[in-house]
């Protein structure tokens, strides 16, 4: 295994973090990470916010409906996607994705909370001033993990085919 598939196999979503503040460097990195993420035609339709304002982090916990653990968190990104874009959904996913891995990769845990199609979309893009050509895709709270627990994933055997789909 190596560092790159070493960082995707040991990510994992955490809910609950200590309240140390993340080096600024590691955010800076992530969102490095996210803005190098692969786009439809270059077109990188991505705005990504870095929140660390205690007051909004809570504003945000409460329109969620599964993201209360964002007002426990040292700093939340929220990524936002042109919503003309063709590919908006794809690519801010990707950049998403690459965020989570650049925290992972700096020992930052962080857990994906959606945000494209969710009711609360639109009052998280009005309460941070994002120009309305934008829409939620993904809302990433972070923080140094309070504790370190691994859940199971699905044998590979399980969900991969190769060439043609076969029922058992």
């Amino acid at each position: 295994m190596n560092v790159v598939t070493a960082v995707i196999k040991g990510r994992h979503s955490v809910r609950k973090f200590k309240p140390d503040l993340v080096d600024e460097n590691f955010i800076h990195d992530a969102v490095e990470c996210a803005v190098h993420a692969p786009t439809a035609m270059n077109f990188q339709p991505w705005l990504i916010g870095v929140i660390r304002t205690k007051d909004l982090l809570e504003k945000i916990a409460d329109l969620t409906d599964h993201g209360k653990f964002i007002a426990d968190a040292v700093v939340c990104f929220a990524v936002f996607g042109e919503r003309n874009a063709k590919y908006y959904l794809e690519d801010c996913c990707a950049a998403t994705e690459n965020l989570i891995l650049g925290l992972q990769a700096n020992g930052v845990g962080s857990c994906w909370v959606a945000g494209d199609k969710k009711e609360y979309a639109d009052a998280v893009r009005k309460l941070l001033n994002v120009p309305e050509k934008y829409t939620l895709v993904a809302l990433v709270p972070a923080g140094l993990p309070q504790d370190i627990s691994l859940t199971s994933k699905k044998d590979t055997k399980n969900v991969v085919f190769f060439d043609r789909f076969v029922q058992a």
